[in-house]
């Protein structure tokens, strides 16, 4: 599998990342940044719950709606993705920095991300209904990576 296109120094990422958030006028709090932090320093999914345990460390007094409700506004602001897992829980991670249009497997024990070749949706051959406008879709596969298999 191909790895990841994200650019492993945290530090160039991470102001990578802040400059793009203050590009769209996005206020970054401190909790959203240390949500945002975590996030990059982790580059895998991870739950809101994993999210509030750490996240303690810093707001000892921090409540999992808080952590829930930043979680959401950095999602609608393109800033973090969401995706659900087998066990219907969700899982959250950076959104990738490349721009180019791709999909992942992902590791249901780890959350570690991988790029999936090419666009499954190019090889289906769907037919898409007359008037349909498809404005975005996502490919996910979960499994099992090889460190954790």
């Amino acid at each position: 599998m191909p790895e990841h296109a994200h650019d492993h120094n945290h530090d160039q990422a991470k102001e990578r990342f802040f400059d793009r958030i203050k590009e769209q006028g996005f206020k970054l709090t401190g909790k959203r940044q240390n949500i945002v932090e975590i996030l990059l320093a982790e580059d895998r999914y991870i739950s809101a719950k994993e999210l509030l345990e750490r996240m303690k460390e810093y707001y000892p007094r921090i409540s999992f709606d808080t952590v829930y409700r930043n979680l959401h506004l950095l999602k609608e602001e393109r800033l973090i993705e969401e995706s659900v897992f087998g066990d219907g829980g969700s899982k959250f991670r950076i959104t990738c920095d490349t721009h180019d249009h791709h999909h992942h497997y992902i590791c249901t024990r780890c959350g570690k991300t991988e790029l999936v070749e090419g666009c499954p949706m190019d090889d289906l051959g769907l037919t898409v209904p007359k008037g349909f406008h498809v404005e975005t879709h996502r490919f996910e596969i979960f499994g099992a990576c090889s460190d954790c298999s």
